[in-house]
């Protein structure tokens, strides 16, 4: 957590929603909106590749902010399978209304963001280990970014791939990546920072 990053409670649909906030320098190009990994099992909006995420887009002018699920931090309510998760990311982007809207998230966080993507009109997607065993997930517009770490433990790679074929949909693979993209969390930036530029 930088020490510039603020704390912002948006309204929901069962009540606030933490988000952590960081501002780029000078005027904000657009708001991108990021999604943490499964909260059951440890996500947060403080986890190392959406704090990642949040970085790339700053760096590229995007002012990027980071929800809390349902019963995380101080968010309320309760954990909802993904359904009220994506009434909540529904609620923070009908709350900021921009105009230039990027969704990026992380494992259960970019399997919502596909479901998002469905229903706001956002100018870029990036999803990184996208939870395609958890969901019924539908294509995705041309364009989106996915990243998969060769080692994935927790979303097997023939997964993605099997979801990704049929849309014809590139998935950039980092070798020797896990799950959590231990020691490669720079890759994954310059990998965003270059498809997003």
């Amino acid at each position: 957590m930088r020490a510039s990053t603020r704390r912002e409670f948006i309204a929901g649909p069962v009540g606030r929603i933490e988000c952590a906030v960081d501002d780029p320098e000078g005027p904000a190009k657009g708001v991108a909106l990021i999604a943490h990994p499964h909260p059951l099992y440890g996500g947060t909006l403080d986890n190392k590749v959406v704090q990642t995420l949040a970085r790339a887009f700053v760096e590229l002018g995007y002012e990027a902010w980071r929800a809390n699920f349902r019963g995380v931090g101080a968010t309320e309510g309760t954990h909802d399978e993904g359904r009220g998760e994506l009434e909540d990311l529904a609620a923070i982007v009908a709350h900021l209304k921009p105009e230039h809207l990027a969704l990026a998230g992380f494992s259960f966080g970019a399997g919502v963001q596909v479901l998002l993507a469905q229903r706001v009109k956002a100018e870029k997607l990036v999803l990184i280990g996208v939870a395609v065993t958890r969901f019924e997930l539908p294509p995705v517009a041309p364009g989106t970014l996915v990243i998969h770490g060769e080692h994935d433990e927790t979303v097997p790679l023939a997964a993605v791939l099997d979801w990704a074929r049929p849309q014809d949909l590139p998935v950039v693979l980092v070798p020797g990546a896990d799950h959590f993209f231990h020691r490669k969390l720079h890759i994954l930036r310059g990998l965003v920072r270059a498809h997003c530029a």
